[in-house]
């Protein structure tokens, strides 16, 4: 992807504050120009007025040099007008409109008796004078007339100092706009930035994020077909990341995440794209005529740069990675297909047991589509309610007793007929559809267990396999007790079953599993040996018992290491308390050397195929009740 034109965006934002700032100097232009306008009328108006009060005190003070023609008293008259500096011409006439007296300022030409000029009002403006005729009275008749002349030069000397002031205001309220403007998007800009940086960028390794991954891919794809060249996508997910973050923290998870984003950083090619675009996954892009041949050579370089521990505040932490890889146009004609298939990749690396890379090939894609067809029948058989449960007796073989079964869920397919666990157990875990499949299973056993014990059969126990999605579940323990509760089921007649990696994956279960076990409800760890090596879990966490991987069961007593392993799991379970089973017993061999070591109890088809509910049921009535010998 080419560099994000983050010039554009500036020099857009510069021209929209350019334009709100011209609009807001226009709007201010127009304001003062109205405001002068107001004050040219107001001041004229002021003008008038005041020429008309000093008209006619003159006017007054003439009535009598006018009606005995005293052209003396008349012209002293006129010259009080001299205080007043805007006034620069007077004249007094008779009613015959002879001249009686004329004033000049500035000696201009007297003035004449006024003409039709002033017949509609009384005063006449021009640009530079104001004229103002005024009767002359005396005992309510009209004896003369006054013309007095003012100048609008001082008028004009405020109306300029007014509108330099306004502009000066004007400017200067401009200028301040400007600066807030300047400083406002100098902070917009600042903001854009850092949601620009938010949006494209992971804060915790600094890599460019799912969005902008997406961004690259598309453009990568763009060019690709332009040029003629391929594309390669590998998606890595780490290895177990979140043990890491429930057992150190998100704190030292977040610098693993950027320890480890710089060892995948060096091992990229100039011109390679690496995103973060997950918790703990990271999509590397390709580009040019030689990125699928070299997709693997990175993939290689990639899981060797993390074998290497990494040390994170004083603790040194292992991890790996699983690596799908993709091409464009070999693999893929668009981008959401691409990312699917190394997507699907990436899951194969992890069922080959992790550590590992694969690229994708068609058959991938055939088998995610079963697996997405699996996915949808499964819903509609939670619909249609088509999963069953059989039943495998767990023996005690020393007193040849029946003591307990192990519920198995099978699919009861309308069109396949009856579908073993292993064909969709693995895509209700990925698909979440394991809660709701094994609530169900739950309720079945507890309910069967129940009916088993009102037959007389004894208090025979059920045992249920727990998945690492159920143990993710806050109402987990409460809805058992509830199922308990229905069907009337003492809780120490249930057993839960959970797996090692099931545990180690699920490091906040305690409260779970001690919740469980304050009710009743006893715990099993299921396939015991096969998972980690740490057992510290097995003081921390509220455990009864541990079932022997029929692994280690298969090839006893022949094989030494599988016997001395054997032996040494029910030597440890019996030091701290613990009951054992062992699982996959096939021969007698085996059962008579698990009975020999102290081995409590043992299933497997030497005593019992796993049964539907009814065939379990005659089975123990043949043997009268649970506690009965088996023949």
């Amino acid at each position: 992807m080419p560099p994000r034109d983050r010039k554009s965006t500036p020099r857009l934002g510069f021209r929209v504050a350019m334009a709100n700032l011209v609009t807001a100097a226009a709007a201010l232009l127009m304001a003062s120009a109205l405001l002068i306008a107001f004050q040219l009328v107001s001041l004229r108006a002021s003008l008038l007025e005041d020429l008309r009060v000093k008209a006619r005190i003159v006017g007054d003070n003439l009535a009598a040099a006018v009606m005995f023609g005293d052209r003396g008293a008349a012209a002293e008259t006129l010259g009080s007008l001299q205080a007043s500096p805007s006034i620069v011409a007077a004249a007094v006439f008779d009613p015959e409109g002879r001249t009686v007296a004329t004033y000049s300022h500035r000696g201009d030409e007297p003035l004449v008796v006024p003409g039709p000029e002033f017949a509609a009002q009384d005063h006449r403006f021009t640009w530079h004078t104001l004229d103002l005729v005024q009767p002359v009275e005396h005992g309510g008749k009209v004896i003369g007339m006054v013309r007095v002349r003012a100048s609008q030069d001082g008028l004009y000397s405020r109306l300029f100092a007014y509108a330099g002031t306004t502009v000066l205001i004007a400017a200067g309220a401009l200028a301040v706009a400007f600066l807030l403007v300047s400083r406002m998007r100098r902070a917009v800009l600042r903001a854009e930035a850092r949601l620009d940086y938010l949006a494209y960028i992971d804060p915790v390794t600094n890599l460019p994020n799912r969005h902008a991954f997406n961004e690259r891919l598309a453009y990568a794809l763009e060019r690709a077909d332009r040029l003629g060249e391929r594309v390669a996508l590998l998606l890595l997910d780490l290895d177990n990341f979140k043990i890491v973050n429930d057992t150190l923290g998100h704190h030292r998870g977040d610098a693993l995440l950027a320890a480890a984003t710089h060892r995948l950083s060096e091992g990229l090619r100039r011109g390679d794209g690496l995103c973060r675009i997950g918790g703990d996954e990271f999509a590397f892009v390709m580009e040019g005529p030689g990125a699928c041949d070299e997709a693997e050579l990175v993939a290689r370089k990639t899981l060797a740069a993390l074998a290497a521990p990494f040390s994170v505040d004083g603790h040194d932490i292992y991890i790996t990675a699983s690596v799908g890889i993709a091409c464009y146009p070999n693999d893929a004609a668009d981008l959401q297909t691409l990312t699917r298939n190394a997507d699907t990749a990436m899951y194969a690396a992890k069922d080959r047991g992790k550590n590992a890379y694969v690229r994708f090939h068609s058959d991938m894609d055939q088998r995610a589509r079963r697996r997405l067809t699996v996915e949808t029948q499964l819903r509609k058989a939670l619909e249609r309610d088509e999963f069953v449960v059989h039943y495998q007796p767990v023996y005690d073989y020393r007193n040849t007793r029946i003591v307990g079964v192990e519920a198995l869920v099978r699919w009861q397919h309308p069109e396949q007929g009856l579908i073993p666990p292993g064909d969709f157990i693995a895509v209700a875990e990925d698909s979440g559809l394991i809660v709701p499949v094994g609530r169900r299973v739950l309720a079945l056993a507890c309910r069967q267990a129940r009916a088993w014990q009102t037959a007389g059969f004894g208090p025979l126990y059920v045992s249920v396999n727990l998945s690492a999605r159920q143990l993710q579940e806050n109402d987990f323990a409460r809805e058992t007790i509830a199922v308990l509760l229905e069907a009337g089921l003492s809780p120490r007649l249930l057993e839960l079953e959970i797996t090692e990696s099931v545990l180690m994956e699920n490091t906040q279960a305690q409260t779970l599993l001690d919740e469980l076990q304050a009710a009743g409800v006893r715990l099993a760890i299921d396939d015991f040996g096969t998972g980690y090596s740490s057992m510290s879990y097995l003081k921390r966490l509220p455990i009864d018992k541990l079932k022997i991987d029929r692994s280690f069961v298969r090839d006893i007593p022949a094989d030494r290491d599988d016997t001395a392993i054997t032996t040494a799991i029910i030597a440890m379970a019996h030091g701290l308390g613990l009951s054992v089973v062992a699982e996959g017993v096939e021969t007698r061999d085996q059962a008579e050397f698990l009975r020999v070591h102290g081995c409590d109890l043992m299933q497997g088809y030497f005593f019992s195929h796993p049964l539907p509910a009814g065939e379990l049921g005659e089975l123990l009535l043949r043997h009268a009740s649970p506690l009965a010998p088996v023949a």
